[in-house]
């Protein structure tokens, strides 16, 4: 079945085809680690965890490469704010990052490379700029900042389509009185001892990289200097994704990546999320009153390329739903097997990672699952759940689901089971006052009960 992507570059939806045959190579833009990740940053995550699943249904090998970010200016704001070191902080950040996104089900990435790890091959690659032109030396007091001379490169601005003008408005940078041109854009700055910044040894001087500088180098280490796709949010094709097409196709001829991929923005509850707005909620804050994969699922009822508007009340359907999922495969023998899934839900994935039509496509399993007889349990339950892992879905048991972790003080399994066993005992007795009050018992301690011909099960709310 032929894949069909959003190409930004080209500006439409076109086939995808790899560089090489049966090979997918693909590039993300990963966080920068100063704080935890809110839930925009989830977003990019979970949509190229789901996206690298499809191109492994599809192709028999894909690699994925996602970056991390561990020198920036935020960084050390954050370490001059709180007193703390740089590698406490990133190294607290990159961890909850790693757990978070995990609940939320995503995969890692094949390679995870961090940007302190490959500052040699920057510099390596500015000297290259410099000696290609395409580069240049501040001169005076601003010596040690080296930039990219932006009218060295002809089609710069191909990826955001901006004009001139808002090739320099949408830069956010300091029209800088060194700058050649209003356009130029840093690759290596001063880290004077004295100012108590990370900093390397260079033939500029002690100094840092440039924000754009880590995904050129990093990319060309693990993927070669072409390969497949890149991607990220919307908010970089300008200027961090134009910076590194610049970068990256200037010293050596290479056509950089194929495809460009970028997820839509996100709001939250109808407002662009923001701490005095009170509607900013970070993945671990979340985490505190929903399961992750009830995030998971909301993050994917939207088109990836389409704005969306992240509420509680959007977290709180996507627990229902999830419930009805698990409702069905509730009771059911079954695991999910490659090759189950079904054209409905590739074709779906494959135009363009169409979630929503493929999440409809999963709620027609369920229905089938749900009104399936006997011996075509299993069978339906399977197709269900190796749909559902394509998109990263349904991966737990249900009795797991709907039990969950009793919260501090409230009643454990064992206790659950024998009050049940008791209601029922009361029940065949005729005792129905008693059996009554263990239900609502259980349900003020948040333990709902559910009568069926097989007996009674139990879910936490």
């Amino acid at each position: 079945m032929a894949l069909h992507i959003h190409d930004t570059l080209r500006g439409k939806k076109v086939k995808f085809t790899p560089r090489k045959k049966g090979e997918v190579r693909m590039y993300v833009c990963g966080p920068t680690v100063y704080d935890l990740a809110h839930i925009g940053n989830a977003r990019p995550v979970v949509v190229f965890d789901v996206f690298t699943r499809l191109l492994r249904w599809l192709y028999p090998k894909v690699t994925y490469v996602r970056n991390i970010t561990d020198v920036d200016d935020k960084i050390n704001a954050a370490a001059k704010e709180t007193g703390e070191s740089i590698q406490a902080i990133t190294e607290r950040a990159t961890k909850i990052f790693h757990d978070d996104m995990a609940v939320l089900g995503n995969l890692p990435p094949d390679h995870e490379p961090r940007a302190t790890q490959h500052i040699d091959a920057m510099i390596e690659l500015v000297a290259k700029l410099l000696e290609s032109g395409n580069a240049y030396e501040a001169p005076g007091e601003a010596k040690g900042h080296v930039l990219f001379s932006v009218p060295s490169m002809p089609d710069y601005g191909k990826l955001s389509k901006l004009k001139r003008d808002d090739l320099v408005a949408g830069a956010r940078v300091e029209v800088a009185p060194y700058k050649q041109d209003p356009a130029d854009f840093v690759l290596w700055k001063p880290s004077p001892i004295e100012d108590d910044l990370p900093g390397w040894d260079s033939p500029w001087g002690r100094g840092r990289p440039g924000w754009h500088l880590e995904c050129s180098v990093m990319s060309e280490k693990f993927l070669g200097p072409e390969f497949d796709i890149h991607g990220g949010g919307q908010d970089l094709i300008f200027p961090h994704h134009e910076n590194e097409i610049a970068q990256s196709t200037c010293t050596g001829g290479f056509a950089f990546a194929k495809y460009w991929m970028h997820n839509g923005y996100l709001m939250a509850e109808g407002e662009k999320m923001s701490k005095s707005l009170g509607n900013f909620y970070t993945v671990h804050e979340l985490l505190d009153e929903f399961p992750g994969e009830a995030i998971r699922l909301a993050l994917l009822k939207t088109h990836y390329r389409q704005p969306l508007d992240f509420t509680k009340d959007g977290l709180a359907e996507a627990k229902r739903e999830l419930d009805g999922f698990y409702g069905a495969l509730r009771g059911v023998d079954a695991s999910a097997e490659a090759g189950q899934e079904t054209p409905d839900i590739i074709e779906a994935m494959s135009d363009d990672l169409n979630t929503p039509l493929a999440l409809s496509h999963l709620h027609e399993l369920a229905g089938y699952l749900n009104k399936a007889e006997g011996g075509q349990k299993p069978e339906a339950a399977s197709r269900l759940l190796s749909a559902a892992r394509l998109l990263g879905l349904l991966g737990q048991d249900p009795e797991a689901w709907f039990k969950g972790e009793a919260s501090e003080g409230g009643l454990d399994d064992a206790t659950i089971d024998a009050l049940i066993a008791e209601r029922d005992r009361t029940r065949e007795n005729k005792e129905f006052k008693r059996g009554d009050e263990i239900r609502d018992q259980l349900e003020a301690q948040g333990i709902l009960l559910e009568d069926g011909a097989q007996g009674t099960t139990w879910k936490r709310k």
